[in-house]
């Protein structure tokens, strides 16, 4: 490992030296702890209880690691024993321990890095950003998809079929790095290296993203790199200081109750785009969504109390040097904040991401959803506004977990009205987040209309398919996804202005709207009735066209009223379309 790079925070591979590394000679042990005045291995066995101590010496030409080679096998438990700066004596796991015991133990396992041979080697060479291709996401939580009790090979047998299936181009996992409190989803960690130990192995790990590759579905994963847990055993007071997060309490303690990192340090920058680079490099996933950036772009995410200009340094050399390291990864940031150029290659003054997720499209259209169609009337500006700022990022419209959760109802669930009227309204939403400009990104459970709220301890409803709303939803999702994947016009020219047109968005008082999407080979066109009337939808479309008939969200087989029959009419260019209540139709233009 270069040190200067190390200590300047400009190293991206920090796994390979630090960390927990078996050999023919034993096993080596480096852990970075500056301040302490002595650091001892403890070592044990999980079977006998068995357990040896070693003392660590500093490294002679860097006093501020940590290192000894003794004779663990893979599979020891171990912990560093570290007497901090203040005198305290705290045992902790390896900061970058490549695995974990299972909660509330906090030990890492001697491991080395994962051994797989990888069957992905079209798939990654053909992998891109997918910036004039489909991406259409399935956001899943492995611990509550299907089964309890599922690993990682389980799950390599039916999540990569079924999100095939279903027509979702990638997998989002949400966070897979070791933590303690099933509630946290993984967002509060401890072993950012070690994937979690709930669902199996490493080398289990690589087997569920090589799976999905081989049936022609990216795999991202969820990324922590604004704080951690506060657990004695991780990172807090590592060394008897505050040396991973920042020494004041008003910026060093997140809003979440955990501790933020203090990307000023060259060493914590390294810290977490090395770690970046290892489930990208070592796992072969194909992005990182990285949570809470606004935490990043401002102090604890205020912009009243103003730009941080070290963490914005940190996700600009990270982001540029994952770029370098992995072009066709793509990296997607969670923001919330109208910060410019997020989505902007560093060298034009951006922030290096490749997407961003729009969370004002979010709030805005499941805002509307709820509303009586009365008060939709006064409120179309609320589906319309979007399109005023929509280039100026790459976005992802997100449905996600945090839609799902926390008394916000489920997607389904938070729309206007009883039961049997969510699942019409339900369904003209997707179409309209299908036609709208952006990428795709769904949660779990929301393509068969689950009403029941995420519960981290228990598996989607899958019994609601034995009901015909359920099951017909359900079937609609797919279809839709298949046409959003072979019509180009919806993603083609997806960052081209000329490439969407407003064919109506002036009659609020029909709660109504259409919209066209050009692409280089076809062009479609959606027309929406959001009221709860019957609506003759007069439309105008730029030139003469015949308009077949693609989908309509009240036919029958997807729990309608209105017998399915695809056809084509002559628009001159003047068409007037009949739509049911609480619903949509998607034609295409030849």
């Amino acid at each position: 490992m270069d040190l200067q790079a190390f200590y300047t925070g400009k190293c991206f591979d920090a796994y390979q030296y630090f960390g927990a590394h078996p050999g023919p000679g034993g096993t080596r042990f480096a852990v970075w702890a500056p301040a302490a005045r002595q650091v001892r291995l403890v070592t044990s066995h999980r079977t006998d209880g068995s357990w040896a101590e070693y003392p660590m010496t500093r490294r002679p030409d860097a006093s501020a690691i940590w290192e000894c080679t003794v004779p663990a096998a893979p599979g020891t438990c171990y912990q560093y024993r570290v007497t901090g700066a203040d005198g305290s004596c705290v045992d902790h796991c390896d900061p970058y321990g490549f695995a974990m015991t299972l909660r509330p133990d906090g030990r890492s396992v001697v491991t080395g890095l994962p051994v797989h041979d990888f069957r992905d080697g079209a798939w990654m060479a053909g992998r891109s950003k997918n910036f004039d291709k489909p991406m259409h996401i399935y956001e899943v939580q492995l611990g509550s998809w299907q089964r309890a009790d599922a690993d990682y090979d389980a799950l390599a047998a039916t999540l990569p079929a079924y999100a095939k299936d279903n027509g979702y181009t990638h997998i989002e996992l949400m966070p897979l790095a070791e933590y303690p409190f099933d509630g946290s989803w993984g967002y509060q960690t401890t072993g950012f290296y070690a994937p979690t130990s709930r669902y199996g192995t490493p080398e289990g790990l690589c087997r569920l993203v090589d799976a999905c590759h081989q049936a022609g579905v990216g795999v991202l994963l969820d990324f922590v790199p604004v704080h951690f847990a506060v657990d004695a055993y991780g990172l807090h007071n590592f060394d008897g200081t505050p040396l991973y997060e920042y020494p004041a309490a008003a910026v060093g303690q997140s809003e979440w109750g955990s501790c933020n990192f203090m990307h000023s340090r060259g060493e914590i920058r390294t810290f977490l785009q090395s770690c970046a680079n290892y489930w990208l490099r070592v796992f072969h996933f194909d992005g990182l969504r990285m949570d809470a950036v606004s935490r990043l772009i401002y102090w604890q995410g205020d912009p009243a109390r103003g730009v941080n200009g070290s963490t914005l340094e940190f996700l600009k050399g990270m982001n540029e040097g994952l770029q370098q390291r992995h072009p066709t990864a793509v990296l997607i940031a969670e923001d919330s904040t109208d910060y410019p150029k997020v989505t902007a290659p560093v060298a034009y003054g951006g922030l290096g991401f490749d997407y961003k997720w729009d969370l004002g499209w979010m709030n805005d259209t499941l805002d509307y959803f709820k509303k009586s169609p009365q008060e939709r009337k006064e409120n179309l500006g609320k589906l319309t506004f979007s399109m005023m700022y929509c280039w100026n990022e790459h976005y992802i419209l997100p449905f996600s977990h945090d839609e799902n959760v926390h008394g916000k109802a489920t997607i389904v669930q938070k729309m206007y009205g009883g039961y049997e009227g969510k699942f019409s309204q339900a369904r003209a939403l997707y179409l309209y987040m299908a036609a709208h400009p952006g990428k795709k990104l769904d949660f779990m459970g929301n393509e068969f209309a689950q009403l029941r709220e995420y519960d981290e301890t228990r598996p989607q409803d899958w019994e609601m398919l034995r009901y015909p709303n359920h099951d017909a939803f359900r079937h609609f999702r797919a279809e839709l996804a298949w046409r959003y994947r072979t019509l180009d016009a919806f993603w083609a020219r997806e960052y081209d202005p000329a490439a969407f047109q407003w064919l109506d968005c002036a009659h609020p008082d029909w709660c109504a709207c259409a919209m066209l999407r050009r692409g280089r080979d076809t062009t479609v066109f959606a027309a929406f009735n959001f009221g709860d009337t019957p609506l003759e939808y007069p439309l105008t479309l730029p030139a003469p066209a015949a308009c077949t008939l693609l989908l309509d969200t009240d036919w029958q087989p997807f729990g309608g009223g209105t017998p399915r029959t695809e056809r084509t009419i002559q628009a001159d260019p003047g068409l007037t379309l009949t739509l049911a209540p609480f619903s949509a139709q998607l034609w295409q233009m030849e």
